[in-house]
């Protein structure tokens, strides 16, 4: 049988957890709503830069990039990006499930977040670089990742650079997601069939040096001072960019993975905590009612 001072204990320790959790949340909640601001507003420009580029692109002639040079894939290149603290559900358990699919033979790895190198480093993979980023990313910090992976790409050492990370759909929905980073090829679009993106202003494709659309299929653009420039400038400026709203992305989905977990922690500790008063209630009762039946027996067994 449980021992009364046993179950004020349990009762005490859940009443504990459940203040610590509740406050995780609410300090969870305040950075969800800047991250998700902060995600959603860079969507428009990413998308508008990758739409400007699809454009020009073709335009350019027989000119190619280094950027965009497509090659037999011997050795690839993963950014894994993921959060530097856990207590956010199954958002670091998914990334790491998906990247443990990745070939260990030819992927090298370039970890953005304390989680991800852990993981690396627990399955005994080829980790290239550890880099972290803060709660509200900066363009520097993501920057310095495109920068490193740019570099290999552009020395030979890896064929292709995919991006793994988590893309915000909503409060409570986390997407993992895989894209390719390198080469510069089919540029795809972060916010994909995301109906809350605001649309994007004008201005986000005028550096490409186009002339008015008209929506003809037939229009000429013209480079100045020629196309080689223009990309030098354009190519790893999206680059940046691209690095810049995957983190983005992956902190309001951590922020609100987190923040979901504690809500549902502090709920379950509630609950809890409701049952084990109830238990002791019923075990005190219990204790009274027998007590009482021992004084009975005791004076109807005197007299």
């Amino acid at each position: 049988m449980p021992n009364p001072r046993d179950i004020r204990r349990r009762i005490k320790s859940v009443q504990n957890t459940a203040q610590i959790t509740r406050a995780m949340q609410m300090v969870a909640a305040s950075k969800m709503r800047r991250a998700q601001e902060a995600a959603l507003i860079g969507r428009p420009y990413a998308s508008q830069l990758c739409e400007a580029l699809r454009t020009v692109i073709p335009q350019a002639g027989d000119f190619t990039h280094p950027l965009a040079e497509q090659r037999p894939v011997r050795t690839q290149a993963v950014i894994l990006v993921s959060t530097d603290k856990g207590l956010c559900g199954a958002l670091n358990g998914n990334l790491m499930r998906e990247a443990a699919t990745c070939d260990p033979g030819m992927t090298l790895f370039v970890a953005a977040g304390k989680k991800a190198s852990q993981f690396l480093a627990r399955t005994h993979r080829r980790l290239l670089a550890e880099f972290t980023y803060r709660d509200a990313p900066l363009f520097g910090e993501a920057r310095a990742i495109s920068r490193f992976v740019r570099d290999l790409f552009l020395k030979g050492e890896v064929d292709r650079v995919e991006i793994l990370f988590t893309e915000f759909v909503s409060t409570l929905v986390q997407r993992t997601r895989r894209q390719t980073f390198l080469p510069v090829c089919d540029l795809p679009q972060l916010a994909s069939g995301m109906g809350s993106a605001a649309p994007a202003p004008n201005h986000a494709g005028a550096d490409a040096g186009a002339a008015p659309a008209n929506g003809s299929d037939t229009t000429e653009f013209a480079f100045e001072p020629n196309a080689a420039a223009v990309f030098d400038a354009l190519l790893p400026h999206h680059l940046n960019n691209m690095m810049y709203q995957v983190l983005l992305e992956a902190k309001a989905s951590e922020h609100s993975a987190r923040m979901v977990a504690m809500k549902n922690a502090t709920d379950n500790a509630r609950e809890l905590q409701r049952d084990l008063t109830l238990d002791y209630n019923q075990l005190r009762q219990a204790n009274i009612t027998r007590e009482l039946l021992e004084i009975t027996s005791a004076s109807m067994a005197a007299s």
